[in-house]
């Protein structure tokens, strides 16, 4: 794990014990780290510039990159996930909620709770989605409201999260290669 601390501002945690870190994932500068948080390989959290907060049980999956500008800090709530190679930028992204994978959300942007940003979609800067609803495209548009099984299903994939951290925590070590 690389934490680097910039302008004598360091990353913050709730519980140290409780987090997870790759160990080639970088975590910079203004930085708060709720607890059972999970930022997975080749991820990068940026708080260079303005503070950046991910809430408790939240996962930051392989390749994400987070980043906060000036005037725009990033906001992440409890139990959410960043999927694969997202870009999340100085945006709020509200509790229980999915980023998919390769989606890029903007500056000022808000997701409301419980929401589902698909795969490849674009959010704009300053658009705001209300709660439970499903996200596509690029530009990013309302496509229709997510029943209630699909909401409890988002937690239930933070959970497994933190079920796969607690794994390599105690688990994962580096190997020789095999002849």
């Amino acid at each position: 794990m690389s934490l680097y601390s910039l302008g004598g501002i360091s990353p913050s945690f709730a519980d140290e014990q409780s987090v997870w870190i790759a160990p080639n994932a970088s975590v910079i500068g203004a930085v708060m780290l709720g607890n059972n948080v999970s930022i997975w390989f080749g991820s990068v959290v940026r708080g260079d510039n303005v503070a950046i907060e991910i809430g408790d049980g939240t996962n930051i999956q392989d390749n994400a990159i987070l980043h906060s500008d000036q005037n725009f800090p990033l906001k992440i709530g409890k139990n959410c996930t960043i999927g694969h190679g997202a870009i999340v930028h100085g945006c709020t992204i509200g509790e229980g909620s999915l980023i998919g994978m390769g989606a890029i959300v903007l500056d000022g942007a808000t997701i409301g709770k419980g929401c589902i940003v698909g795969a490849g979609a674009v959010v704009t800067e300053g658009k705001a989605f209300p709660e439970g609803t499903l996200i596509l495209g690029a530009p990013a548009k309302v496509v229709r409201i997510l029943d209630e099984e699909t909401v409890t299903q988002l937690t239930n994939v933070a959970l497994l999260y933190q079920k796969n951290a607690t794994r390599c925590k105690c688990d994962l070590r580096p190997v020789a290669p095999h002849k």
